[in-house]
Order: C-alpha cells, then structure tokens, then sequence
C-alpha cells in the first residue's frame, strides 16, 4: 500500500482550531493580489510574508493535505512526517528560527534533539557522532582523525568563508530581468565561484584523507547529490545549516502547516485544498491567472508558483510562452527519488538502540555509490546507505500510551527508473509486480535495520514503503525528487533560476531559487515574495526579534 492518510481520515491535524484552508474558498476572502500555486515550505513562506505585507494571498493545492512535503500521515494509530527529519538553525538565535517565528507568528515550538543529532556508521566498525556545536565538532573529527587536524581546521575556516560569501550570491539573485542576469554574477562573483565547483574537487584539495573526506560528506542526503555532483557551496551550507545542532517541530511536521497558512488566513488570505492548477493564464505576455484542471479561470495580478521550476514550465506554462529561457530550466537533472519505509513499534525501542539522534549506515566509504541500483527485474544488490529516523522520540508531545508506540523510518534514494512504469497509475491500483517489488525493498531495508538493532525486530507491528511513484502521485515533483533540482554547479550558474521569471506577473518561490531542505526552501520563498514586494516584506524581516 502506498503511502498517505485517507481523504477522510484529517486527525493528524493537530488541535482543534477551524483549518485555515478548505476545498472552497469562503465569501468573505478575495479578491486576490496574488496567487500562491503549492503549499510547500517554500510556497507558504511567501504566501505568508506576502499576507504580512498587506496583500490578500490565495494558496492553491492540488493535494488535500496543505504542506507539501511538511505534512504528515496517519495509520493504524500511527502518525508519520513524510519529509520533515532534523532542521538546524531553529533556535531563536538563528536568523531562521527567527523567521519560522516570525511566518508562523509565535505559534510552532521547536524542540532541540539533543548533544548529538547524527550518528555515522561506516564500514570496518567506524562510527563518528557529530555534536551541537562547533567547538565539539572540531574536537571530534580530530580526534578520529589525529594527524589531519591542521586540514579539519582549513576546512571549516573555508566553511565559514563560502557561507559568507553565498550571501551575496543570494541577493543577487533578487535583480530582476537583463539587468539581474548582467550584474547579478558581478554581486554575487565569489559565491558563484565557489558554487561552479564540485564538492568533491574543492574538498580534495583542503583534505587529503579520503575516509575523513567520506565523514565530512556524510550529510550529503541532506541534500540529496553526492559530493561529485554538489556544488562546494551546498556542501558548506549544510555543514553551517548544522553546526549548532539539530531541531524537531513540537507536535510533528503535521504542525507546520497549520501554524503558517493560519497567518496567511488571519491577514485576509485563505488556501484551497483539492486545487489543481492546469495552465498558467497569459494576456499581452503577462501572467494574469491560473486555469484550473475543471476549467475555472482565478485570476491575481500576480501568480507565483512554489511547485518547482521544472514542473512550473513543463506542465503549467503555455506551449505558445515555452522559450530559450524555459529549455535552459528543462535541460537541469533532478535530485535522485527516494525510498521511504514507515515504521510502527510497541515496546521499548529506547532499550534496543533507538533514540533522538538519526543514524546513517553506510556500507561504503564511497559517496558515490550512495545511490541503491535497484531494478525490479535483477536481484536487488545490498543498500550502500540507509538514513534511519524515530520521529516520535524527538516530539515532546508525542504520548506513546501503555503499549509503548512509536514511530521509525527508513529512507535511501533510488533511481527514478527503476519505478517510472508505473507512473500516473492509480493509488493502491499498481498491480501485482509492483506490490511484489515493494516487499522485496522493504525486507531487504528491514534486514539491514535488524542487523544493526536486532532487538527492534519482535517490536515492530507495522511497516509500510512509499516509492517515488507515491511522491510524483501526491507531490508531483520533477520525477519524484524530493529536493527539486539537483545541486550541481550547472544548476546554480542558470541565471534563469531567479524568483522573478522573464514573464511579468510569474514568479518562482521554494527550494529550486535557493537549496533543498526546510530552511533552503524557505529561503526561496523569501526569495519569491521579496520579488513582489521588495520594500514591505524587507521591512518586516528587518524587524524580526
């Protein structure tokens, strides 16, 4: 069974406070000043930047659960978040945290998980903690790695360089039209230098270890491209997106939606679920609208879309405004599909190795493999890398009851491939083959977990997998990838990745104007809505305490 809650089964909602979102938008809202196409954490960071500034703000999903890759599933009892794991920089003195305060206006708590929120395991009996802040970070990789010290303490000053110089490069990319494609490399020219080179390359020559240069890649899954594919620039602000440790949403990821689109609704705006946008609407050359799946044209002065650039030209912009520009985007290759097994225990899970830190399991010191070849016609070989995570141990306010119930996922990235025959076939309709290929991913992950932590195995009372196909059914991402475009230099040099489009009235928001991730993809959602009100939406960062 594929994964995600039924349409009339909405408990994993938290609270009881009126949605602020509905299949039908009520009397009292509208007209719009600018329509927000997807409920991502990108979408919705605009949408709510742009309700504070005073503008009357319609969010449109095509699901019916609102926040994208932030919302949460429920079954059998359990309660799942199908994208949110650990997220740095929440605390409130982190310019992010500060922002998700400000969007969600107080209302989502954020929980710290902890001295120690990664935990690598590598082959040969090679585990390595990373800590929750820096000082102790140096001190770990230094001392599993003792004669590269001079090397560790290059890297993370180079960290820190390329970290300050991205700012330029983000800003950069908030100058419109010609004038942003001429000037934006020349105010952004050492972060866009640093972003044309692959990880790999940059690292080689600070690092000379290959081992400590497979430890400091480790987080490469937070991202989603290994390090000959990731530009150096990802590479560093992940490493600084965790530097001070880790964070998980009080009450789930189920909570962030409801928190966010609140603001938008409480400053005049709404968000409408079960809204499937066609076309984009153009008139003179000019976004005007959106034309939905039924037919009905809504039309705003203007229309962000948040659902990626490579759905966004592919499948709403007209094949009359497709240009030189939108086959630049085209060309881009996405971030790798993903694997994702849910996990439902009852017992002591604490007692049998689980706990608030994610583990890695790596069965190579290569990266590059990381990627698990599976086909569904060829034995499946073992997983090079596994990212296992117990969401219901990092909620304060989960309540486990007398039998002790908790939550576990496992996730890895798969060739999109391997499961693209299947795409556009009905939910929990894919037929036998598929049902078969899906039990024989989820032992062949189950084995792995039991390996590491066989006392885990007689607690387990369910398991269920969602494949790529479940993400491109309920997301609709750029073959299923979970973190847009991939992150390689080729990505960051397109100048046509900016939050204004070459159409007036278009703009893009979310992760594929910045970076993957809760924070990389809200950051391009304050990308998009300082794109349409540059002053007001800059004013109200300013302020934010």
């Amino acid at each position: 069974m594929d994964t995600d809650h039924d349409p009339a089964d909405d408990t994993a909602t938290p609270g009881h406070r009126p949605r602020p979102w509905s299949k039908r938008v009520p009397a009292d809202r509208g007209p719009f000043d600018t329509i927000v196409i997807g409920s991502g954490i990108g979408g919705m960071t605009t949408a709510a930047l742009l309700a504070r500034a005073g503008q009357r703000v319609l969010v449109l999903e095509q699901h019916y659960v609102p926040g994208g890759f932030t919302h949460a599933f429920r079954r059998k009892g359990f309660v799942w978040d199908v994208g949110v794991h650990l997220v740095g920089e929440m605390g409130p003195q982190a310019m992010p945290g500060r922002l998700m305060h400000t969007l969600t206006e107080g209302r989502l708590q954020w929980e710290n998980v902890g001295p120690v929120y990664d935990t690598f395991h590598f082959p040969d009996g090679v585990s390595i903690q990373f800590p929750d802040n820096p000082t102790d970070f140096a001190k770990t990789l230094k001392a599993a790695f003792p004669a590269s010290a001079a090397e560790i303490d290059a890297y993370l000053k180079d960290v820190r360089l390329t970290v300050r110089t991205m700012k330029g490069w983000m800003m950069g990319r908030l100058i419109p039209g010609a004038f942003g494609r001429a000037v934006g490399p020349w105010v952004g020219r050492e972060g866009a230098a640093l972003l044309n080179e692959p990880t790999d390359v940059a690292l080689s020559k600070i690092v000379t270890d290959p081992k400590l240069r497979a430890v400091l890649t480790a987080q490469w899954g937070y991202h989603g491209s290994p390090p000959s594919e990731a530009a150096w620039a990802l590479q560093c602000l992940v490493v600084r997106h965790f530097l001070w440790g880790a964070y998980f949403p009080v009450g789930g990821a189920q909570a962030i939606a409801p928190a966010m689109l609140q603001t938008v609704a409480d400053h005049g705006g709404w968000t409408r679920i079960c809204a499937d946008v066609s076309e984009l609407v153009l008139e003179g050359g000019r976004a005007v609208g959106v034309r939905m799946k039924d037919g009905e044209v809504i039309r705003a002065p203007n229309v962000v879309s948040a659902i990626g650039a490579w759905p966004t030209v592919t499948r709403l912009l007209p094949e009359a405004a497709r240009a030189p520009w939108t086959e630049g985007i085209e060309r881009l290759p996405p971030s790798p599909a993903h694997l994702a097994l849910y996990l439902g225990f009852e017992g002591d899970i604490v007692a049998q190795g689980a706990g608030r830190s994610a583990e890695w399991f790596y069965n190579t010191w290569d990266h590059e493999e990381g990627s698990w070849r599976v086909s569904p016609d060829a034995p499946l070989p073992r997983a090079p890398a596994l990212f296992t995570s117990y969401p219901s141990l990092k909620d304060p306010h989960h309540d486990p009851g007398p039998r002790q119930r908790h939550t576990g996922e496992i996730i890895t990235f798969v060739p999109w491939d391997a499961f693209a025959k299947w795409q556009g076939t009905p939910w929990r309709k894919r037929g036998a083959d598929y049902e078969a290929f899906k039990q024989r991913l989820t032992d062949a992950m189950l084995d792995e977990l039991f390996q590491r932590h066989p006392g885990l195995k007689p607690l387990l009372v369910h398991a269920e997998l969602g494949t790529p196909v479940s993400t491109d059914t309920f997301a609709r991402p750029y073959h299923g990838a979970i973190y847009g475009l991939a992150g390689t230099p080729d990505r960051f040099k397109n100048d046509w990745l900016r939050p204004q489009s070459p159409i007036p009235g278009l703009y893009l928001s979310g992760s594929d104007v910045f970076i993957g991730g809760v924070v990389g993809a809200m950051m391009g959602g304050v990308l998009g809505a300082a794109a349409v009100k540059p002053i007001a939406v800059m004013r109200d960062l300013s302020a934010m305490r």
